[in-house]
């Protein structure tokens, strides 16, 4: 088949679709199909590049004001009607369903070609980032909703990563997608604990000191993720512990976040690494972690934490979006009440002081994410090209 993929983002950018779309491009082209990716440029200017089996289109774009490292695509039609026109893809698969997407659907519907839409965020993302008025933001989570369930019946099919997410876009727009996970490569996150030399150099490379639990964070470092609330907690957690904190990501918030450490007496014993390489030393830092914490509520999927499990880490996270439906409470980690600092405190603590059963849900954990082989979330999605086109 000839596939085309149409995302904002793409690696070398970083975000949870960019990782999604890379393994569905990668694991296509290996299996012999012809694979285009159109993405936006992280340069000044757009380029086309081959990466081993997949031409990756990457057009002219804008720095995307909330997001660190990222750039957007506005409205590019004329580029993506050039480049669909020789040679014809047999699918589209889109992962924006905002402006890109509505540019997308004009020509493709004109165009006869079938189209596939993927549900990366759900408009829980939105209302984090909607304008105030009168001092209280703006109820546009309703008109997103509307919005989405008139969008994703103007494709062929519409995916969405995990049952309960499923069942919310049934819920509030009567349309019911298709359930097909992003997978992660289980082989790259692996349980086995962090040889001593390659421990002792992540230490060393990022000044963590040696001997020390360690309490992960990995994300995006802007306010939709809440990662105030991770800090606020570890920070609780800490006065009673030797572990130390580290945060793995960037974003807007950085800065204000090591302010906040500052604050909180934990600024010495806070370690902040940028971005981290998932082909470098994100998987090692995963192995040398005594446990992974999240207070997001916005995640359609949470691919970190689903990396944190494969690694073998225990995970404490909110009861919100779709992280319930990967961590078990009491089995593999810890659900408690979105914004709950004390509570994810609690927990965290809980871990820190009992080691043996932090190990024990570290391996449940590990066990329950066989369930997201990248593998088979490849054949799933290339199973649905095909009954779209017909075999």
């Amino acid at each position: 088949m000839r596939i085309l993929h149409i995302s904002q983002s793409y690696p070398p950018m970083v975000s949870g679709a960019a990782l999604a779309v890379a393994h569905l491009a990668e694991g296509a082209a290996a299996e012999g199909h012809d694979v285009t990716v159109i993405a936006a440029s992280d340069r000044e200017v757009g380029y086309v590049e081959e990466t081993g089996r997949i031409r990756v289109c990457r057009l002219p774009a804008r720095d995307n004001p909330a997001r660190v490292g990222q750039r957007y695509l506005l409205w590019p039609q004329r580029h993506i009607q050039a480049l669909v026109t020789s040679p014809r893809p047999d699918i589209v698969h889109l992962h924006e369903p905002l402006l890109l997407g509505l540019c997308t659907v004009r020509i493709m519907r004109r165009l006869q070609i079938p189209l596939v839409v993927t549900l990366h965020q759900l408009p829980w993302f939105v209302t984090k980032y909607a304008p105030s008025f009168g001092g209280q933001p703006l109820n546009v989570e309703w008109l997103v909703w509307r919005y989405g369930g008139w969008f994703m019946r103007q494709c062929e099919a519409a995916i969405v990563p995990l049952p309960l997410v499923s069942n919310l876009v049934h819920h509030y727009t009567g349309y019911l997608p298709h359930t097909i996970s992003y997978g992660i490569d289980l082989k790259r996150f692996r349980t086995e604990v962090a040889a001593l030399t390659e421990g002792a150099q992540l230490r060393r490379k990022y000044g963590l000191p040696a001997g020390k639990p360690i309490i992960l964070h990995v994300g995006r470092l802007d306010r939709d993720k809440d990662v105030d609330q991770v800090i606020r907690a570890a920070a609780e957690a800490m006065a009673t512990t030797d572990a130390i904190l580290l945060v793995v990501g960037d974003g807007r918030d950085r800065e204000a976040l090591v302010q906040l450490s500052e604050a909180l007496a934990i600024g010495d014993r806070a370690f902040f690494t940028g971005f981290v390489d998932n082909d470098g030393d994100l998987p090692g830092l995963y192995r040398l972690a005594t446990l992974f914490v999240t207070a997001s509520e916005i995640e359609t999927f949470g691919i970190v934490v689903l990396e944190a499990m494969a690694s073998g880490c225990p995970v404490v996270a909110v009861n919100a979006g779709a992280v319930p439906h990967l961590v078990l409470t009491g089995y593999s980690g810890f659900l408690v009440p979105p914004g709950d600092v004390a509570a994810i405190a609690d927990r965290v603590a809980w871990l820190l002081a009992h080691p043996e059963a932090a190990r024990r849900m570290g391996q449940n954990a590990a066990g329950l994410s066989q369930e997201y082989d990248g593998a088979r979330s490849l054949e799933r999605h290339l199973d649905l090209y095909r009954a779209i086109c017909g075999g």
